[in-house]
C-alpha cells in the first residue's frame, strides 16, 4: 500500500465501507457518495481485471466491457505491479461463486 494514500480521512471512508452489510446497503451508500459515472467506471475496471485474469484478449475485453485499451492497460499494470487488491478481491469473489 502506498503511503501517499494513507490518511485519517481515507481510513474513515474504508471503515465506512467495511460497515456495509448487504449489496442494497452498498448501492445506497455509493449512490450518495459517487456519481453514476464513477460507480460504472469502478465496476468496469473490476470486470476488466476479471477478464484479464481469465486470459481474455484486449480486443475481447474492450468489446465486452466497453473499456478503452488505455483502461485495460492501466488495470493490467495494477494487476502486475500494484498492491494486489484486484487479486485479493477476485479470489474472494470466486470463492463466493462456488
Amino acid at each position: 500500500m502506498e503511503d501517499r494514500l494513507k490518511s485519517t480521512r481515507n481510513d474513515d471512508l474504508f471503515m465506512a465501507v467495511l460497515e456495509l452489510k448487504t449489496v442494497d446497503e452498498c448501492y445506497r451508500f455509493f449512490e450518495d457518495l459517487c456519481t453514476v459515472s464513477e460507480i460504472k467506471s469502478m465496476s468496469q475496471r473490476l470486470e476488466v481485471a476479471k477478464k484479464l485474469t481469465e486470459g481474455d484478449s484486449y480486443s475481447d475485453i474492450a468489446r465486452v466491457t466497453g473499456a478503452s485499451t488505455a483502461t485495460i492497460s492501466r488495470v493490467k499494470r495494477y494487476l502486475n505491479y500494484g498492491a494486489d487488491g484486484y487479486k485479493l478481491i477476485l479470489r474472494r469473489l470466486k470463492k463466493l461463486q462456488k
